[in-house]
Order: structure tokens, then C-alpha cells, then sequence
């Protein structure tokens, strides 16, 4: 393990953290609010200690894939220690479990939230405004960001790229990661440009739209109305909506369009996303009509069950309706959804599709195998045969998801009655949606749960939005042991 690479890269995080809470302190001034003070005190600890940790020199600053590992998830769960603090010094969550389940819930882009919606609408408008910037730094990835602006260590980054993005592949939209990081970065940032700008024609308050967009953008899901949007307009959670979608495709596809490439651009993963959506919005809606809940019409039908899936599959978590008091049927889907999650590539959370689509392919050759046990045949993925090391992962992962929410429902089950509350709490948790169902409901908060099944929710978080390996490296005695770097 290189521990000074480690050392260093964590002190550019604490370094950049203290300047991300520029946004909140700019807010608190704007506002007249004396939190102002709390930021101030916030950034200033921030550089000392980021100061502190990037001090030295060594020739030895290569990242291998064990120190890429270790670096994703220590930044994580530093970015979230001091992500609290704003919370805590000011007295708006002064528990230090609590404050460090919504900053992990924040920047994890989840969602859950321990605060009521009394206390979501009373908070200062600068703590507001920093919670929902958890999202938006969360949603893309810290290091993905430093890494646009901070040439760490040359085309080894990669392992770091490759730990903190979501889903089973990371590839380089151009040669240089550095330059990839930009890509993706500029991306995102117009398109949080445009939704702001769009919001602003819904007549909601710069403000709003402002913290909207970052909620969004990260697929989070925090709010400032207590009631998350359903005391907004039409048109805003009509915009919302597409939104939501929009940022749970693999950003590679809109590098593609801009680039001109359209038929790259709609590959399988991207393809099979979408059909799912307009399959899960159909058949929430003729079962809403069918059933006659909530005495909908058509076209409500349409804009909730829109509103739902988009947030759920996206795990946003915004909410315009009491989805608990939906049919079974409309919740099943509901509930299929939550896992299925995203695209890889994206700024949602979830299994991620492009996974699921593997698991089928690679299901349906094993079967194959039985008939004709001496075939030779790959999986193939868009036309081209997906790597051996890929499919593995693939089923590794899986294995370990289930291990890791099979134990963290046992142990949150002690704190509840209802079966659903602990199972959907769980799958909402693990999977970065934010509500869940029951007591963990979209009406609801998580602020009942006992001080150990929150942090256990914290880290399932932080794993669902690493997918797994980075938190369980953590564990692995071999990572933490100090070896001369050798040339791989």
C-alpha cells in the first residue's frame, strides 16, 4: 500500500470539500443568516487539515488498483464526516449519527432523510442549499471531479475512475482520463444549466430552482418543502421528471450525440432503460385507472405514475404522492424498479441495467451449455464479446449484494414490526433511492431507526453508490499491507 499517495490524494478531498462549501457561505450572505460563521469555521478546518494531509514529497505517487480502492472509499466516508459538521455546529441536526447519515445519505445521492418536514422547511436557507449540493457533487463523483483539474497520477487514475463510477465497466471517452473527467464534468454542468434555467420558467424562486437542480442532477431526491414536490406545478414535475430520466443515462451517449455518432449512442444498455420506463409507466397507470385509487383521472394517472418511475428507476426519490396507498400491483413495480435502478455511467444508483442485461446473457449461455456442454461461446454485448474478468465481476457482485442486504435487513428488522418497512428501507438504502415503503414510506422519515441500524444504512449507502468492492476492500487485511510499488 502506498500510504503517501493515499495520504495526499485524501487532503486534495478535505482541500476541496472546504471550497465546494463556498456555495452554502455565499447563500448565508446573501440571506443575512449568522450560519455564516458555521461555514467560515467549516472551510477553515477543512484547509487545515487538507494542508496538513498533502504535505511531503515522494517519488512514489503511482495509483495501483489496491490504493485506487482504498482512496474512493476513504474519501467517501471523509467527505461525509466533514460534510456534517455544517449540521452539527449549527444545531439543525446536533446528533452526530443523525448528521452523518443525512451527509451520507447526501452525498451517497440517496436520499433518506432523519429530518421531518417541519424541520426540512425551518432550516436556514445556506444549510438547505448545502444539503442539496451533497447530491450534485455526489451525483458525478468528487474524485471524477479532481481528477478534471489535478493530474494525480497519470493514466493509473484510471483505477480510481474505474472504483468510483457506477456500473460493472468504466471506458475513456478519449485517450486521456484527465480529459474524460472533463468531458463528463462539462456535461453534467450543462445540463444542470439547462434544468435551472427551464425551472425558472415554472415560476418557482431562484432558490428553488437552484437546489431542484442539484437534487436532480445527483438523483438524490432532498427537498426544501416538506412535501418534496407535490405542492409544485404540473410543468415543474412534468420538467422534474424528464429530468430524472434524462441523468439516469449513461452520460457516453450524450458524449455520442454531441459528437454526432447517433447510432452509438442508443446502444443495448440505453435501449432496454428506456423500455423499461414506458413499460413501468403503463402499467402503473391502467392499474391506477383499473382500480380506481385515489379517484385519479387519465391524465394524473399519467403525470404520477410518470413522476414515480422516473424517480424510483433513477433512484431520485422526489415524491408527488403517496405511493404507500397505491395497489400491490402498482407497488410490486414500484419495488422491481428500486433494484433495477439506472444505466452505468449515470448519476443514478440501483443494480444498473447494463448489469442486468450481462446477467440474462450470461444466464442464457449456461443453459446453452447444458444442451451442447462442449460450445464456445462468448456473451456479447452491442455486437461485441464482453471479457471473461467483466462477467465474473458481474457475479461476484451479486453474490456479495445479496450477503450485504440479507444482513442489514436482519439487523434493521430488530427496530421494526413491519416486514416491509425493514425490507424497503434496506433495498432504499443500498440501492441510493431514499423512501421506502411503510414506516420508511415517502411520507415518512428514518429518524426512528435506532443509532446502529442508521450507520448500518450508512454503510450500505456508501457501498450501494461504490458498488461494494471499494467499502469491502476496506476489510481486506492484504490492502493494508506497506510493499515497494512494483511496475504492473
Amino acid at each position: 500500500m502506498n500510504f503517501y499517495i493515499v495520504r495526499k490524494t485524501l487532503g486534495w478531498i478535505v482541500l476541496f470539500e472546504g471550497l465546494f462549501m463556498l456555495i452554502p457561505l455565499i447563500t448565508s450572505i446573501v440571506y443575512w443568516e449568522s450560519e455564516f460563521l458555521v461555514f467560515l469555521a467549516c472551510m477553515l478546518i477543512c484547509a487545515g487539515i487538507g494542508f496538513l494531509l498533502t504535505r511531503g514529497n515522494s517519488k512514489k505517487d503511482t495509483i495501483f488498483a489496491k490504493e485506487g480502492l482504498v482512496i474512493v472509499a476513504l474519501s467517501w466516508i471523509i467527505m461525509s464526516l466533514f460534510g456534517a459538521l455544517p449540521f452539527i455546529i449549527s444545531g439543525v441536526i446536533p446528533n452526530f449519527v443523525d448528521a452523518f447519515f443525512e451527509t451520507v445519505s447526501g452525498f451517497t445521492t440517496t436520499g433518506s432523510s432523519i429530518l421531518s418536514s417541519e424541520q426540512i422547511e425551518a432550516m436556514p436557507k445556506c444549510i438547505a442549499i448545502w444539503r442539496s449540493f451533497t447530491h450534485w457533487i455526489g451525483g458525478m463523483g468528487v474524485l471524477v471531479f479532481i481528477m478534471a483539474f489535478l493530474p494525480l497520477s497519470g493514466a493509473r487514475n484510471m483505477y480510481i475512475m474505474k472504483a468510483e463510477s457506477p456500473g460493472p465497466t468504466v471506458g475513456k471517452l478519449v485517450p486521456k482520463v484527465r480529459l474524460t473527467a472533463k468531458i463528463l464534468y462539462t456535461i453534467y454542468f450543462l445540463m444542470t444549466l439547462t434544468e435551472f434555467v427551464l425551472l425558472l420558467f415554472g415560476k418557482v424562486s431562484p432558490f428553488e430552482a437552484l437546489n431542484i437542480a442539484f437534487s436532480t442532477a445527483g438523483t438524490g431526491g432532498f427537498a426544501i418543502r416538506g412535501d418534496s414536490m407535490a405542492s409544485t406545478s404540473a410543468y415543474i414535475q412534468v420538467l422534474v421528471a424528464i429530468f430524472m430520466i434524462l441523468f439516469s443515462i449513461n452520460f457516453n451517449a450524450y458524449y455520442f450525440i454531441a459528437r454526432g455518432r447517433f447510432k452509438e449512442a442508443f446502444f443495448s444498455e440505453v435501449k432496454v432503460f428506456i423500455a423499461i420506463v414506458l413499460l413501468a409507466i403503463a402499467g402503473i397507470t391502467l392499474n391506477l385507472c383499473l382500480t380506481g385509487t385515489q379517484g385519479y383521472s387519465v391524465g394524473e394517472a399519467i403525470r404520477h405514475s410518470l413522476f414515480t418511475v422516473s424517480s424510483l428507476i433513477s433512484t431520485t426519490g422526489y415524491v408527488t404522492v403517496n405511493y404507500d396507498l397505491w395497489p400491490v400491483f402498482s407497488k410490486a413495480i414500484i419495488i422491481i424498479i428500486m433494484f433495477v435502478g439506472a444505466c452505468a455511467g449515470s448519476t443514478g444508483g440501483g443494480i444498473k441495467v447494463s448489469r442486468i442485461i450481462l446477467l440474462f446473457k450470461n444466464s442464457k449461455r449456461e443453459v446453452g451449455k447444458l444442451v451442447h456442454p462442449n460450445q464456445v461461446k462468448s456473451v456479447m454485448m452491442d455486437k461485441k464479446p464482453v471479457e471473461e474478468d467483466t462477467i465474473r465481476s458481474i457475479l461476484a457482485f451479486m453474490v456479495l449484494y445479496i450477503v450485504i442486504f440479507f444482513i442489514s435487513f436482519l439487523v434493521v428488522s430488530i427496530d421494526v414490526d413491519s416486514l416491509e418497512s425493514a425490507f424497503s428501507a434496506i433495498a432504499a438504502t443500498i440501492n441510493n433511492v431514499g423512501p421506502g415503503l411503510g414506516m420508511a414510506g415517502p411520507t415518512e422519515s428514518f429518524a426512528f431507526f435506532s443509532p446502529l441500524s442508521k450507520l448500518v444504512m450508512c454503510f450500505d449507502m456508501l457501498a450501494g453508490r461504490l458498488e461494494l468492492f471499494p467499502m469491502l476492500a476496506l476489510f481486506n487485511p492484504y490492502v493494508w499491507k506497506r510493499e515497494r510499488v512494483k511496475k504492473q
